[in-house]
């Protein structure tokens, strides 16, 4: 991974995007089996005296117990956060997790070590920044992208928001541990990979029609990474090595490309905002939580569906709509789709059929309808009409819903 870095990094430079990039501070990202004693060998030659381990129960056995034993051998002191889960039995970083890490982080703690996946890691890397020290990431299971990255949602009453926080300096990835991790986990995982397809092309559609930041480099990195991942389902389905190493490496070089470009565009478009919206409804009605990755791969087969049948055709006919528009944002948005209206069709053309991205989740097994995750019609329609506000991004889902204002219809599949 550090030779992908130093490519990144050289390509940064030479980048012509006109955005600020950002560095890459990893001084270490190290994929492959056995590397907890390695972890450790490095929190000694970097001489922290006091490192916390936040945790919860399920990933402490993971790998949490391996780990200690290796700081056992070490001069590293070392004490350890179990973050408590709900009365639902899940961990979730907000006001309450933050809290109990913040207060078992003590003053003399000089390095965080996240072991877990996307939850743990957004709690570490709040606290971490907060406490101003790092922290290094001990992945449990290939599950999110996030683990690079500077990015931290966290729930603040009963609403999610992202922070931007700071990445940490090291990544271990055990392979061994990643592997055994729960199927459905690994399957969210390249759930999350998926969601690529609709994000990159909301990311590009709102710089064509309504100005926002974009980099081609950061797209690129982030589409070779989806591509390499959809080209090796049938060995990440297998859960083999090599698969695993390949998910494992796609989610952190994704991670690289939002931790580049200082935001999360290029891994979250409206299919993010719709497991946003659900997740929130979720907790409302206190009940237990979905995988991140899980409701991402639904929604991103969701959405393509919905761009399919009504973006494309709409924006096809949005000469006649010059009528109705009543305000001049929208006229400037109209007259930037019209000029760039072969580009837009092309972009989002390239997303998959909704068929063919549920065959591919089912590969791996994972879940492919919102009911399978217990997510009614009804939350489905709300979603698809609310949710985009939950980000301040100009996707495709905002444009059917402020601009064209559509009824959404869901064709079951």
């Amino acid at each position: 991974m550090e030779r992908v870095i130093n490519e990144i990094m050289s390509l940064a430079n030479s980048c012509d995007c006109g955005n600020h990039h950002n560095q890459i501070p990893f001084e270490t990202i190290l994929v492959g089996n056995n590397v907890l004693g390695e972890a450790a060998a490095y929190l000694e030659k970097k001489a922290f005296k006091k490192a916390v381990i936040i945790a919860d129960e399920q990933t402490f056995r993971a790998a949490g117990e391996e780990l200690t034993k290796h700081l056992s051998t070490t001069k590293v002191g070392y004490s350890t956060c179990l973050l408590q889960p709900d009365e639902n039995k899940d961990v979730v970083s907000d006001e309450k997790s933050l809290v109990q890490a913040l207060l078992d982080t003590s003053q003399d703690t000089d390095v965080i070590l996240a072991v877990g996946s996307g939850t743990i890691h957004d709690i570490a890397r709040f606290t971490s920044t907060k406490m101003k020290i790092p922290f290094i990431s001990v992945p449990t299971a290939p599950s999110v992208d996030g683990f690079t990255s500077m990015g931290a949602p966290i729930i603040v009453r009963g609403m999610k928001k992202t922070f931007q926080m700071i990445a940490p300096i090291a990544v271990f990835a055990d392979l061994g541990i990643l592997r055994n991790a729960p199927k459905k986990m690994i399957a969210a995982g390249f759930g999350d990979m998926l969601a690529k397809y609709t994000s990159l092309a909301d990311w590009k559609f709102g710089h064509l029609t309504y100005g926002e930041p974009y980099c081609p480099l950061v797209a690129n990195i982030t589409r070779e990474a989806l591509n390499l991942c959809v080209e090796k389902a049938d060995k990440i389905a297998a859960a083999d090595e090599e698969g695993i190493r390949i998910l494992i490496e796609a989610l952190i070089q994704s991670g690289l490309a939002m931790l580049l470009f200082g935001q999360s565009h290029p891994a979250s478009g409206g299919e993010h905002h719709l497991s946003h919206y659900w997740e929130m409804e979720f907790l409302r009605q206190n009940r237990p939580q979905v995988l991140h990755g899980a409701k991402v791969g639904v929604a991103v087969a969701l959405l393509a569906d919905i761009y399919e049948r009504e973006f494309i055709p709409a924006i096809s006919v949005l000469i006649k709509l010059d009528d109705t528009i009543k305000t001049v944002e929208n006229y400037c948005i109209v007259r930037n789709i019209k000029e760039n209206i072969e580009e837009i069709k092309v972009v989002y053309a390239a997303i998959p059929k909704a068929s063919q991205l549920c065959e591919l989740i089912e590969k791996v097994g994972g879940e492919t309808l919102p009911s399978q995750l217990g997510i009614d019609g009804n939350l489905v329609m709300r979603s698809l009409t609310e949710a985009h506000h939950l980000r301040d991004r100009f996707t495709a889902l905002k444009l059917l819903n402020e601009v064209i204002k559509v009824n959404h219809q869901v064709e079951a599949r």
